[in-house]
């Protein structure tokens, strides 16, 4: 499968946008690039992602950086994702024969 979300994109139109929960309340992680498939990512602990990230101590600005997978979803929840980039993945998935 193609990683469709290998392409940097801007602030404005991520792929994810994440909402931290329970202690991570008030952060924000926008994906901007991803560079594994969810495959691939599923088998390594040590897969990151390109974010934006907000927090209260970044005082309503933004810092830019690789972050580990592991240390956004047990923390967060998904609020946004790319409705087209979910089509096109659950069309693959489909070629696959998986279910």
């Amino acid at each position: 499968m193609k990683n469709e979300c290998g392409k940097t994109r801007p602030i404005e139109n991520p792929y994810e946008i994440w909402i931290g929960i329970g202690r991570f309340d008030g952060w924000t992680w926008k994906v901007l690039k991803k560079y594994q498939t969810p495959e691939n990512e599923a088998s390594n602990p040590y897969a990151r992602w390109f974010c934006a990230v907000s927090s209260p101590f970044t005082f309503g600005g933004y810092d830019y950086g690789d972050t580990y997978i592991k240390d956004i979803t047990p923390y967060a929840r998904m609020v946004k994702g790319d409705a087209d980039l979910r089509k096109v993945m659950r069309q693959d998935v489909d070629k696959q024969n998986v279910f």
